[in-house]
């Protein structure tokens, strides 16, 4: 996802997306653990995602003060 698409996205919105990869990841990992990865390189899309979802928050959360 890019970072214009994560902007347009709402507060409720950009929380419950974080959400939905921070479960990922950790399905990702759970998955490593067992030896059963398809793609190991979603490990680094994900976490970009996630610091992506975070990076908009802390702008938004800035801006408003």
């Amino acid at each position: 996802m890019a970072i214009e698409e994560i902007r347009k996205l709402s507060p409720e919105e950009r929380v419950e997306k974080e959400k939905l990869l921070r479960k990922e990841l950790f399905n990702l990992r759970f998955q490593r653990v067992t030896g059963h990865i398809e793609n190991p390189a979603r490990f680094r899309q994900v976490r970009r995602e996630i610091a992506r979802v975070l990076t908009v928050t802390r702008e938004t959360e800035a801006g408003e003060k």
